[in-house]
């Protein structure tokens, strides 16, 4: 069967980990070799680590491991269980003195469902990352999606269950773009091809009927029903194309368009959306419009499967419950 996710492309591997009580978690990308990498962050409340590393206008090429944590700004700790496990395997940007593993990530905000005080950590991290595989990426409730939700326009009260997604475009003469997103969004979800919502904002707590996010914010002067930041979608792209960090920032920043074809309202004040993008093959003179092109696709898709995929947890319902 056709790998359909971020691990057909070549030389990338995928882990998860999620706390026992299954309400928050955390997921890694290891490149074998390490991958050069870009970055876009769009969102106002990003949770964000290693990102500077990236400019291309700094030093450091390749990234070897990048991870996605829930948390909120707990979560960052995931960095350090990551860096143990690159460490213990030798891989790192390699000085006079040791090899340092350049590690880059970033958190979504889920304290609302998971509010046992114990968040994704070092050992999570570390625990990620010995289940790393280059096997299909298993979705939905796995990993940083095991605490995320959608639709949170009136509060966490009326919101929907949601998850992580991950998604493989097959373009000419063999590239691959594929996209792995964890879709933690302010805004509902919606089908791209055919413009039904999949997930959102319900009308009422006990409700099942998802309100149109576009409709209510013509009428809103404000949101109600939050006392902080509490989205935000974050995920990679990558392609089995040799490009450099200048390049990879631009496909990073195309590949948010997958976003806003998808979530309603995207990139708000209390969404943190950030999206990295990885060159991980040896294929060169492929445009790079082309590949933004294929990696907003990859996203758009990689976000439609993370809310059918997902499951209900109680009390939010998730898409296969409508």
């Amino acid at each position: 069967m056709r790998n359909d996710t971020l691990t057909a492309i070549p030389g990338l591997r995928v882990g998860h980990a999620v706390l026992p009580n299954g309400r928050s978690g955390c997921t890694v990308v290891l490149p074998d070799d390490g991958a050069v990498a870009g970055v876009d962050v769009r969102g106002g409340a990003p949770g964000t680590y290693g990102t500077d590393a990236l400019n291309p206008i700094n030093l450091v090429e390749a990234v070897h491991g990048l991870f996605f944590a829930g948390g909120s700004a707990f979560g960052l700790s995931v960095a350090d269980g990551v860096r143990d496990y690159l460490v213990e395997h030798k891989k790192g940007f390699n000085t006079a003195y040791a090899r340092v593993p350049i590690v880059a990530g970033a958190i979504i905000f889920d304290l609302a469902v998971n509010d046992s005080h114990r968040y994704p950590d070092r050992e999570l991290g570390y625990q990620a990352c010995q289940s790393a595989s280059s096997a299909p990426v298993e979705e939905g409730c796995a990993g940083a999606g095991a605490g995320a939700t959608v639709g949170k326009i009136f509060g966490e009260s009326r919101a929907m269950k949601a998850g992580l997604g991950s998604a493989c475009i097959d373009g000419a003469r063999g590239v691959k773009v594929a996209a792995l997103v964890v879709v933690n969004a302010l805004g509902n979800i919606v089908d791209p091809s055919s413009g039904r919502a999949l997930a959102g904002c319900r009308e009422s707590e006990q409700g099942r009927e998802i309100l149109d996010a576009e409709a209510q914010m013509e009428h809103l002067p404000e949101l109600t029903g939050f006392s902080q930041p509490n989205a935000t979608v974050v995920g990679c792209v990558a392609a089995n194309v040799r490009l450099s960090k200048t390049q990879l920032t631009k496909v990073a920043q195309m590949s948010h368009d997958g976003l806003a074809r998808t979530i309603y309202p995207a990139h708000t004040m209390l969404d943190g959306d950030t999206m990295f993008a990885l060159s991980c093959g040896p294929l060169e003179g492929i445009d790079l419009t082309i590949l933004g092109a294929l990696a907003a696709r990859a996203t758009a898709r990689a976000v439609v499967k993370a809310v059918l995929e997902a499951r209900s947890l109680t009390p939010y319902p998730a898409a296969s419950d409508l």
